[in-house]
């Protein structure tokens, strides 16, 4: 059954025209694509498992607020990191993009977790992941949304300027 899983994944990655998907454990990032992708220096494109960060600007469509910070944010991750990341997978191995699906790890740290808990990425609780995974990722989003973090913060109030005072 196992056997039959790892080919039908290996089928699909072969199908998207992509590299097939890696095994768990540590690997060296290329790139920070966006707050929520990674390039391998295999050149297999890693989509974090359970989070959607905000957008960057492509295809001539601006960034969506928050997006620049997100990046930023995982590319001090996997600096911190030294550039090998661990990668922990699973049931759901790839994305409708081909892409992998994983959770990134520095020691204890998952960078998934992190961005959540920073206000910079929303927790998608959709996917076929553990439910330990998935409690954790809505704790962090709950505890974003009670600080008022990053995309949970709240507008500035505007403040009057010598013109609307002067009214």
């Amino acid at each position: 059954m196992l056997l039959a899983c790892v080919l039908r994944v290996w089928d699909l990655a072969e199908q998207s025209g992509g590299p097939p998907p890696v095994a768990e454990g540590e690997h060296r990032v290329a790139r920070v694509v966006d707050g929520d992708t990674l390039v391998l220096d295999t050149g297999v494109r890693v989509r974090l498992q359970g989070v959607d960060s905000p957008e960057a600007a492509r295809d001539g469509l601006p960034a969506e607020p928050w997006a620049a910070d997100a990046t930023d944010f995982a590319r001090r991750f996997v600096d911190h990191a030294g550039g090998v990341v661990r990668l922990t997978l699973t049931d759901e191995r790839l994305d409708r993009y081909g892409r992998t699906l994983a959770f990134v790890w520095d020691g204890p740290q998952c960078l998934n977790e992190l961005l959540v808990s920073e206000g910079l990425a929303q927790a998608r609780l959709d996917y076929r992941f553990t439910g330990t995974m998935r409690r954790r990722l809505a704790d962090a989003q709950r505890d974003a949304q009670d600080r008022a973090v990053g995309l949970w913060s709240r507008p500035p109030t505007p403040q009057p300027t010598d013109a609307q005072d002067a009214r």
